[in-house]
């Protein structure tokens, strides 16, 4: 039997869900886009010119919800590699962000720069636990100038060959992004099919679509692509002081994203990725330690489920700068409760410091947690073959099974997870090898495999075209 987590009664849920309706048709959300309050309008929406509010209407959510297909595939440029959503299946998406990295030689912090991005995206493409890309270094230093950020989304796809997860800042960069997507796929119909891209979004709390991020994704609208839609409300700080109002808050903004996005293009895919976190009531910002975290995204991933829609979920990350003990026991506690609910997706590995710190080495540990997190949500097989009661009759009494084929199938077949990082050495064995620390066994490890691991290479016709793209992005050409 399958682990069955629940952090929320059914009750409960449908609590969520009716609150839900009620402040979307009462308070509504404030929609700063012109674009965005004309297609709720024509789709049912209540909008008040003066302030921009818009309602929603209960007939109207529920339409859109009925909209959103259950079942789709996330692709990306490796061949047959796909990650269906809403099919059993859970995959990590990299944490994103960080503005510093932990120097290989002195150990401290220092600013992340574009070595580190490209580290960090070979090191996730190696991985095959991480199925996602989200960019792990804040990609600021591409993004000054369109062409910049041109050359940022194909140096994406060079480095990483799975499914990429991101957005543009405006509608221009939303314009190459296609150029660039068209390219690399094959044009609007291969694209729509294979769904390499999904696109991020984040509403802002509490209860604002902001204009500039909506309407660059209303420009894609339209072509099929996923949209990933990530409310990020701070319990005490932009949500009210208790988990179950801002689980409230971020369903309230999640399904009023929806509701534009189904407005936009019927029929448009969703994940619900939902990330409610605690404000530090000493400092004001996001840590991601707290355990509570963990309770919030098994909530969130039970509320998408109650929808039907795939779900990517995230459970908290850490407030120490350094990689090890606290901030792996921070990021299990937090983990092994969202991995249990067992989402499609579950943000993101790597990241120390409130996710402002990149450690690689963090990431392989962060691996290996999701690992034996995924064997527990695994449960006990209690099929009739795993009983073995023809081996305790065979054996008898106070003799011993490890001659038993049975013993050896269940090892190679996963009975029981086996790890690399288990300690196996004698004590002595090893003291004598000097005492070595995790970390210390880890980096040998990241550097192999920054050494070794080549990306997918493009193929070169795509490659003359994206140069192309990227060219004309630089010069400043408008499309």
């Amino acid at each position: 039997m399958e682990t069955d987590l629940r952090v929320l009664s059914d009750n409960e849920i449908t609590q969520i869900h009716e609150r839900t309706l009620s402040v979307l048709a009462t308070m509504g959300l404030r929609v700063d886009t012109e674009k965005g309050r004309k297609l709720l309008k024509k789709a049912g929406a209540e909008v008040n010119p003066n302030t921009n509010v818009v309602r929603f209407p209960r007939e109207l959510v529920e339409n859109c919800l009925k909209l959103a297909p259950r079942n789709f595939a996330l692709g990306g440029r490796r061949p047959n590699w796909e990650l269906p959503m809403n099919a059993n299946r859970c995959s990590l998406v990299a944490d994103g962000g960080a503005s510093f990295a932990i120097d290989e030689e002195s150990g401290e912090r220092r600013e992340a720069n574009f070595n580190d991005w490209r580290q960090a995206t070979r090191m996730i493409d190696s991985l095959d636990e991480v199925g996602v890309y989200w960019s792990m270094v804040d990609p600021g230093f591409f993004q000054a100038s369109v062409g910049g950020y041109t050359g940022y989304i194909c140096e994406t796809f060079r480095n990483f060959s799975k499914h990429v997860q991101d957005c543009t800042h405006s509608i221009e960069e939303s314009r190459w992004l296609l150029e660039v997507l068209n390219a690399l796929f094959g044009g609007s119909e291969n694209l729509r099919k294979s769904k390499p891209f999904s696109y991020l979004v984040t509403p802002i709390s509490p209860m604002v679509l902001e204009a500039d991020h909506t309407d660059a994704y209303l420009e894609i609208a339209g072509r099929g692509i996923p949209l990933a839609i990530m409310p990020m409300p701070m319990m005490g700080g932009t949500a009210p002081a208790s988990l179950i109002s801002t689980l409230l808050v971020a369903n309230c903004e999640t399904l009023a994203m929806l509701c534009l996005a189904q407005a936009a293009e019927p029929g448009t895919p969703i994940i619900y990725a939902a990330s409610p976190a605690i404000m530090d009531p000493y400092t004001g910002r996001f840590t991601g330690s707290e355990v509570e975290h963990g309770l919030m995204g098994a909530a969130v991933t039970e509320i998408a489920r109650s929808y039907g829609l795939p779900v990517e979920t995230s459970a908290g990350s850490t407030g120490h700068y350094q990689p090890g003990v606290r901030a792996s026991y921070e990021r299990a506690l937090n983990w092994v409760m969202a991995t249990l609910s067992w989402p499609d997706l579950l943000v993101g590995p790597g990241q120390l410091g409130g996710s402002l710190l990149l450690s690689l080495e963090q990431l392989l540990i962060d691996v290996e947690v999701f690992r034996r997190s995924s064997r527990l949500s695994g449960g006990i097989d209690t099929r009739v073959k795993e009983w073995l009661e023809v081996d305790l009759a065979a054996v008898g009494h106070g003799s011993n099974f490890l001659s038993r084929r049975s013993t050896r199938e269940a090892l190679r077949n996963g009975e029981v997870y086996m790890t690399d990082y288990d300690a196996r050495k004698s004590y002595e064995a090893w003291s004598a090898s000097g005492k070595p620390t995790m970390m210390e066994e880890l980096r040998p490890k990241v550097q192999e495999t920054l050494r070794l691991h080549t990306a997918l290479p493009i193929d070169e016709t795509i490659e003359r075209e994206l140069e192309k793209i990227q060219q004309h992005a630089r010069s400043g050409i408008k499309i």
